[in-house]
């Protein structure tokens, strides 16, 4: 006799809507096309805005990528107490530009999260980077750089949260 209800498998924790929406992109697409759009996402990932530029200590590194990434997260606090609205994240990321896939990485994870709340980013799964496909056009190792990224964020949302 079970407690809870029988699955036929792992239930999947959703990801956010922007997420699951670049995912069904890559999914809908062969492996080299996949390539193609995380290109795409390296191209589109914003600069690191002024106030960080020249201030590394600001940033952290995430050592597990391959090439060098520098990441950093705001939390935008709700207006007042009275505010029914969450607190907001917002990612900054820096990469060489001739790192394209870990560029591309950052640039899925800036549209997928930027501007979500706290929650929301906290509830992403760990899981989140293998739902792209991806693993069928990159290395396991560039693989693990994206799922570090993640942690991290994750990991400066609570940080961050919390002061």
């Amino acid at each position: 006799m079970t407690d809870g209800p029988v699955t036929d498998g792992p239930v999947s924790v959703p990801l956010p809507a922007a997420l699951e929406a670049i995912a069904q992109d890559f999914l809908a697409m062969s492996a080299r096309d996949r390539l193609t759009l995380l290109l795409d996402f390296s191209d589109d990932l914003p600069e690191l805005p002024e106030r960080y530029v020249g201030h590394s200590e600001l940033l952290e590194r995430v050592d597990e990528c391959q090439s060098p990434l520098f990441l950093v997260v705001e939390v935008e606090p709700a207006q007042d107490a009275a505010s029914s609205r969450d607190p907001i994240v917002h990612l900054f990321f820096q990469a060489p530009q001739e790192a394209p896939t870990t560029r591309g990485f950052a640039g899925i994870l800036h549209e997928g999260l930027d501007g979500l709340s706290v929650a929301e980013v906290l509830a992403v799964p760990d899981d989140a980077p293998y739902r792209f496909g991806l693993a069928e056009a990159v290395s396991p190792l560039r693989l693990r750089g994206m799922v570090a990224m993640l942690s991290r964020i994750k990991r400066q949302v609570r940080v961050r949260s919390a002061a």
